[in-house]
């Protein structure tokens, strides 16, 4: 059955419904519901593998350790941590109040929220933006990506048998049924996608003035920096483990590297080896390696290697049928360059040299670009890393390694910019699915007239003394 405005309309009104009945409200109740989403992603996992298989080409390995058991952790922390996060805190609200001198801040649910999710990593980004807006206590409307419609037809199997529609439901359909469901009013909107399409999102939820959280690839990409005093091998061999997971289709992925010109030599020698030893001499002839989602994406990755043929000093071919596309090196490469000035999402990787004493400038150009998502350093200098984390602009990042401040526990994941605004994963993403409503509890007797009319004349000089003293 096609997903009608008048469809999409009703799914968005009847969990209207159903929240204000206040039943989302309990904590316990919230608990239950994920606890039923782990169960209901345990019991479906053979049938999420064989969709992250067919979608994506994923071995079973990677589609666990990057899609279902990513989802599994998260939904543990959350079960864990939920009571305690939605817990009322007591502030005292300060003699200027007095003699109202408590505060509570409740956690409230913005109510019905709309997931949507890409095709990169459809069960994670859809299930794991899902176990946050139940943690809150909110309804959810959740759209997955068409592009992968094996995930997108197991997950809302898995929906169906975990949940009511009127508290969470599966929409299907491509950019058209999206913007449907943009045109409902929400209460909460979070996107997960290219910046284009971002900014689509927010034009359309400005119309009904409806928070978004918006997580975003970066329109200029995710830089590595190889400084020459880094462990080379070990660069190389995280690199080349990033770069063939999921076939270079990820938000925090590496868009280029650069690398300190006195090693760029031994590094590459390093980060050839790498691949040979993690996939193959052959890499769209294994079956271990992920595949492009699509003709189109395989087209558009093949086409831009092209472009740069005389620059290609490993990879550089593609099987179109299989659509898989070898991890391809590009070297040299300048950083004011086209394929450096947007978003891969391929296995593409270009290699900028820079001479080490000019890192600072380096960064300070990336600086002066969009925000990535993400930001890797590889260097024995800590200093001088610390300086970097601690001054660039970047969702997160890692020194000396790769993605894995993605799977931090209690920690937030989030872009700036054109990579994004908001933050999830834990108690970020209860916060993120929650308004912080602050009530104070004022008291019926020994209330002074220090706040009322009149202010001047010598029975009331005492107010201004008094304030003084308070607000201070």
């Amino acid at each position: 059955m096609d997903w009608t405005k008048e469809r999409i309309h009703g799914a968005v009104e009847a969990q209207r419904e159903f929240f204000l009945r206040g039943e989302t409200l309990s904590v316990d109740w919230r608990i239950r519901q994920l606890k039923r989403l782990r169960d209901a992603v345990k019991r479906h996992e053979k049938a999420l593998l064989e969709a992250l298989a067919a979608d994506l080409g994923r071995s079973e390995a990677e589609a666990y350790f990057c899609d279902i058991g990513s989802v599994i952790l998260e939904l543990n922390e959350t079960i864990r941590g939920l009571r305690r996060w939605a817990g009322t805190e007591i502030r005292f609200s300060g003699f200027h109040c007095f003699p109202s001198l408590l505060t509570r801040v409740y956690k409230m649910p913005y109510g019905v929220c709309l997931i949507i999710s890409p095709f990169n990593f459809p069960v994670l980004l859809s299930l794991g933006v899902l176990a946050a807006a139940i943690a809150g206590g909110n309804t959810a409307v959740l759209k997955t990506s068409s592009k992968s419609a094996a995930c997108t037809a197991a997950l809302g199997e898995l929906i169906r048998d975990a949940f009511p529609p009127k508290y969470v439901t599966l929409v299907e359909g491509g950019h058209d049924t999206a913007d449907l469901c943009l045109e409902e009013r929400f209460d909460k909107i979070f996107y997960t996608g290219s910046p284009k399409v971002g900014a689509h999102v927010m034009e359309m939820a400005s119309k009904h003035l409806t928070p978004v959280a918006l997580e975003l690839g970066g329109e200029t990409g995710n830089w590595c920096v190889v400084r020459k005093d880094a462990d080379l091998r070990d660069a190389a061999r995280k690199i080349a483990f990033f770069k063939l997971c999921n076939s270079g289709q990820i938000c925090i992925n590496i868009n280029q590297i650069a690398v300190a010109e006195e090693v760029a030599e031994d590094f590459l020698r390093e980060l050839k080896e790498a691949f040979r030893r993690q996939i193959g001499e052959n890499a769209p002839e294994n079956p271990e390696y992920p595949r492009l989602i699509s003709a189109a994406a395989y087209g558009k990755c093949a086409r831009e290697a092209e472009e740069y043929r005389d620059r290609i000093v490993y990879g550089g071919r593609g099987d179109p049928e299989a659509l898989r596309y070898a991890p391809t090196i590009l070297y040299p490469v300048g950083a004011d360059e086209p394929i450096v000035r947007h978003e891969l999402f391929s296995p593409l990787l270009p290699v900028v040299p820079f001479p080490d004493r000019e890192a600072d400038r380096l960064l300070d150009t990336i600086a002066r670009r969009e925000h990535g998502l993400a930001l890797y350093l590889f260097t024995r200098d800590r200093a001088w890393a610390k300086r970097v984390m601690s001054t660039q602009q970047y969702g997160g990042g890692c020194v000396n390694e790769v993605c894995l401040h993605l799977m931090v526990k209690g920690a937030p994941f989030g872009g700036v910019g054109h990579s994004g605004m908001g933050a999830y994963h834990g108690i970020w993403g209860f916060r993120e699915f929650t308004h912080p409503s602050t009530v104070l509890y004022g008291a019926r007797h020994f209330n002074l007239p220090l706040r009322e009319h009149p202010y001047t004349g010598k029975k009331n000089a005492w107010k201004m003394k008094v304030l003084r003293i308070f607000e201070r």
